[in-house]
């Protein structure tokens, strides 16, 4: 099977339910709501759409995640960070191994970009390889 070079989207699309841990959940009954838009070749980084209605719940990160608030708000607490609001174009980067507190006020939409993260030797070994590619590329073009 061969995989497009390019795919699409849309932030508006049919999400299914995607159930929160139920032991995670702090306070009220949020239902959160996804929709996987894309997966890379080697599996290890995935976009996806995800909502979640009121509620406070502990999430635990075991990828790279940057989200980008499409609609609606949350607070986000966690250790060594003040409780902060994030809402409609914030950013957020969450590391692998991270743990926050999410208050979602009433509802929120978020695009997700997740990836795998590699052991320090072998993300060294595709810099320099890529690098590589790089420069390669330069003297051929």
């Amino acid at each position: 099977m061969t995989l497009a070079l390019i795919e699409t989207g849309h932030c508006d699309v049919d999400l299914k339910p995607s159930p929160i841990e139920p032991s995670w959940i702090i306070e009220g009954n949020p239902e959160a709501r996804s929709h996987l838009l894309s997966t890379s070749a080697c599996g290890t980084a995935m976009t996806l759409i995800w909502s979640c209605t009121e509620g406070k719940f502990n999430w635990y990160y075991d990828l790279d995640e940057t989200i980008m608030i499409l609609e609606g708000s949350m607070v986000l607490e966690s250790d060594g960070m003040t409780p902060k609001r994030y809402g409609v174009g914030d950013v957020v980067f969450f590391r692998e191994g991270a743990h926050a507190k999410w208050h979602v006020e009433k509802f929120v939409k978020k695009v997700a970009f997740l990836r795998q993260t590699n052991p320090a030797g072998l993300g060294y070994a595709i810099r320099v390889i890529n690098k590589l590619k790089r420069l390669g590329g330069r003297r051929s073009g």
